[in-house]
């Protein structure tokens, strides 16, 4: 991982873009979560939060994958990071009513859903093939991976800043973002004649039609359907059933972020010997479970390692999607199948958090931890029953 660092300047550059801005956001978000569940002590309000930030923006998916498939994507990630960080600028400025606080949350979802495919869409144009996997590990210890951190810094800088002091501060790591990726070569697309519409019916139509990306792709929605409810459970599980205070609840947060530390290290050198459909299928399977147990944690220490736990399957379903897409999909397709599926997931994320607070606010954080996990080990069983024997993919790129 270090030794593809060092010797690829523009990847460089990404990754240390990439996880600058992620390090501020999961910081910023955590304080959004704290602040609401104290204003208002409701699991909907918490949940209606990250509705916006996952469900909406999700359902312009097969539209925002496109916009990196048209232009230089050096210039829309940019542009994403830009407008991120205005957006969240004035977030804490304003610290707005709770619609206004929904509307600029939510446009700025809507940046991040075009940012994400089209920073996925990057990657093999700075690395050869065969350093895909150590690239994908690298950028997920350096984003999802760093998970821990942003709630560490949360829990230990709320004491001393309010939500509006961590809010600047997240701003201010879009800002840095934007600068490093504007030194990254142009990274253009090919021209095309076809409108914008017909393109994102492409995107649709390619996953449709292509049996082991439609069986990924609707596996990945159904887990990610009982599971996204955790970001929400978990503010009440550690506050409510296990009695801890903001900065337990916090370090609670950091436990998926460790998990993905530490799998993300193991995958950027073990990865490619495992194969990307195993890695994908395992990650349902570990992440799912982390998720049972969790519900069943009797101490928050019990429930941090449980989260970590599941923090090791997300590595692996991480990786293991995002090679296998960058590998047998035509580059000219990869941002608009990256937007469709994680678009998908985002609007599977929303419905979880509907549904879920829904069972959170009837039952428990408990019982919703169990839901969830159960739920996504059926959804893991029916992926791996659908994919069937587990070939290699094909190589498409040189």
């Amino acid at each position: 991982m270090t030794a593809l660092l060092r010797a690829n300047p523009a990847f460089r550059l990404l990754w240390t873009a990439r996880t600058a801005s992620y390090i501020g956001d999961s910081l910023g978000l955590v304080a959004l979560l704290i602040y609401l569940e104290v204003t208002t002590g409701q699991a909907l309000a918490v949940a209606t939060l990250l509705i916006v930030v996952d469900f909406v923006p999700g359902l312009l998916g097969p539209f925002t994958g496109a916009v990196g498939d048209r232009f230089d994507l050096r210039r829309v990630l940019v542009a994403c990071d830009v407008a991120q960080g205005l957006l969240t600028l004035a977030v804490a400025v304003l610290l707005p009513p709770l619609p206004v606080l929904l509307l600029l949350v939510g446009l700025r979802g809507v940046a991040a859903q075009v940012f994400q495919p089209a920073s996925r869409s990057a990657v093999p144009a700075l690395v050869p093939d065969k350093d895909l996997e150590t690239a994908n590990s690298a950028l997920g210890a350096g984003t999802f991976g760093l998970e821990a951190l942003g709630p560490l810094l949360a829990a230990a800088l709320l004491p001393v800043l309010d939500t509006r002091g961590l809010l600047f501060l997240d701003a201010a790591t879009f800002g840095l973002s934007a600068v490093l990726l504007a030194l990254l070569p142009p990274l253009p697309r090919e021209p095309t004649e076809k409108t914008f519409g017909a393109g994102t019916r492409e995107g649709v139509a390619y996953i449709w039609r292509t049996p082991v990306v439609r069986a990924i792709g609707l596996g990945f929605v159904a887990v990610v359907a009982f599971s996204g409810v955790d970001d929400v459970a978990l503010v009440f599980l550690g506050r409510d059933a296990l009695g801890a205070g903001d900065a337990g609840t916090a370090l609670l947060y950091a436990g998926i972020g460790i998990g993905l530390a530490v799998g993300y290290v193991l995958l950027a050198r073990y990865g490619a010997k495992v194969g990307s459909l195993t890695l994908i299928v395992a990650g349902f399977a570990i992440s799912s479970a982390g998720n049972l147990l969790t519900g069943l944690a009797w101490a928050v220490g019990a429930a941090l390692a449980l989260q970590t736990v599941r923090g090791l399957g997300v590595a692996a379903l991480d990786v293991g999607v995002n090679t296998h897409v960058q590998r047998v999909v035509p580059p000219d397709l990869l941002g608009r199948v990256f937007g469709n599926l994680y678009g998908a997931v985002g609007v599977a994320a929303g419905v979880s958090y509907v549904l879920g607070g829904v069972l959170l606010e009837l039952t428990g954080a408990r019982t919703t931890f169990v839901v969830a996990g159960a739920g996504g080990l059926i959804a893991t069983a029916a992926t791996a029953f659908a994919l069937g024997a587990r070939t290699k993919p094909s190589r498409t790129r040189p």
